[in-house]
């Protein structure tokens, strides 16, 4: 008890005065790495998949000859599952905490397991599960991921084969204003540099659950949605400049959170 109280104190006195017990991140290094990650337009057009609020996510309208989607963490929503179910897509999902999804369908598997970096009676990695749930070694994929906190982990420890074979990733980041922790940043900078090798980002949408951190001119979202597709899809490309996207929701019936002007470029130039 003693203990838990002291860890809330600490937390709300770096809250109120903007520090971390860590090494701070460079305020360039840190805008550098945003640049890294402005939403590019593509010659897919974004659709949204699920419904108008938590659980419905943008995607690249490019999804024909995908056999399954992997989506590790489930919640009490299931229509971004069952949407793309409807289209004749493998689901396969997977999470420790539950005994389920939400809905049923014909195309629903279900592992009870968490997705991490190692394999034991409570979690697997994404290798293992995709191997033993397809036996084809080829077809395109797309990985939805919300785990809260887990996907850097997931993500650097996750193949270079099977990162290819994602062709569309839909990822939730947590606890973003640590990135201004300069561990934490080199962890999340090493998850992003490995998207990034094989995938764009296409679109960011900020979670409304959890507020934003703005500090040293710098707004940054705690909880984002990003959404990349692989660099082979990707035929003409601009950057993307209008936010939010009109099929963009809110999470939660919270104060709505724009897409801060640091994290896009505002200009449509190309991209060489």
């Amino acid at each position: 008890m003693v203990n838990n109280l002291l860890k809330s104190i600490l937390a709300k006195s770096f809250k109120i005065i903007d520090a971390f017990p860590t090494r701070q991140t460079n305020k360039e290094e840190l805008n550098n790495f945003i640049k890294l990650l402005y939403p590019i337009s593509t010659d897919k057009k974004l659709i949204r998949v699920g419904p108008n609020g938590d659980g419905g996510y943008l995607i690249p309208d490019d999804i024909e000859g995908i056999k399954a989607c992997f989506s590790p963490g489930v919640s009490s929503i299931s229509g971004f599952e069952k949407e793309l179910a409807d289209k004749g897509i493998k689901i396969f999902m997977a999470d420790k905490s539950v005994d389920g999804p939400a809905e049923k369908h014909d195309l629903f598997y279900f592992t009870k397991k968490f997705l991490g970096a190692t394999s034991n009676n409570d979690f697997m990695t994404i290798d293992e599960w995709v191997t033993s749930s397809l036996t084809d070694k080829w077809d395109d994929l797309i990985l939805q991921m919300d785990i809260e906190g887990y996907e850097h982990e997931v993500i650097l420890s996750a193949s270079e084969n099977l990162m290819n074979r994602f062709r569309i990733i839909i990822a939730e980041f947590h606890y973003l204003d640590m990135l201004w922790s300069k561990p934490f940043f080199m962890l999340a900078r090493r998850a992003f540099d490995k998207l990034l090798q094989t995938h764009s980002c296409v679109h960011i949408h900020p979670n409304n659950c959890c507020g934003s951190l703005i500090k040293d001119g710098i707004e940054i979202p705690r909880v984002m949605e990003f959404t990349f597709l692989r660099k082979d899809r990707i035929s003409t490309s601009g950057y993307q400049n209008n936010f939010p996207n009109e099929f963009d929701y809110d999470n939660e019936n919270k104060p709505s959170i724009i897409l801060p002007e640091c994290w896009y470029r505002k200009s449509k130039a190309s991209i060489s």
